[in-house]
């Protein structure tokens, strides 16, 4: 699994003008699944992404995790995280799973990130959706659950 994470302010998710997806303080991660990924693989990212040092502390130094720091998650499916544009044009994206593989291990990744304490707005899984976010920092890190 792959995860492009950015830290934000405040963000939203819609699908079809309608807002379904809001969050103020906290994370916005762009989920992608790979043929091989497991639920080892989203519980790897779970706890990395709950455990993760990339809020400011009072001194102003990056040292608090977003569960510390009282943030939310806007987690969004992203199946173009696998895209590979090496040859000619086009991507490809045969490295991406089919939706029916992806779509648990992405609801299982949230359901996990629950379970860790976290309040997780999500997208809708396989629809166009405008995301919206203020970028705090910015902060964007590229997390890989088999790097």
């Amino acid at each position: 699994m792959r995860v492009v994470l950015q830290r934000s302010k405040e963000a939203t998710v819609t699908v079809n003008g309608e807002v379904v997806g809001r969050i103020s303080s906290g994370l916005v991660l762009l989920v992608g699944v790979t043929h091989e990924d497991t639920e080892q693989d989203a519980k790897y990212l779970a706890d990395k992404l709950a455990g993760l040092r990339i809020f400011e502390d009072e001194e102003g130094k990056m040292n608090r995790s977003v569960l510390e720091a009282g943030g939310s998650v806007l987690s969004i499916s992203q199946f173009t995280l696998y895209g590979d544009s090496r040859k000619g044009r086009r991507p490809n994206f045969m490295a991406a799973a089919r939706p029916e593989q992806a779509e648990p291990l992405y609801e299982k990744l949230n359901e996990l990130l629950r379970g860790c304490g976290l309040q997780v707005e999500t997208g809708v899984f396989g629809a166009m959706m405008d995301v919206r976010l203020t970028n705090d920092g910015p902060v964007t890190l590229i997390l890989d659950s088999r790097a």
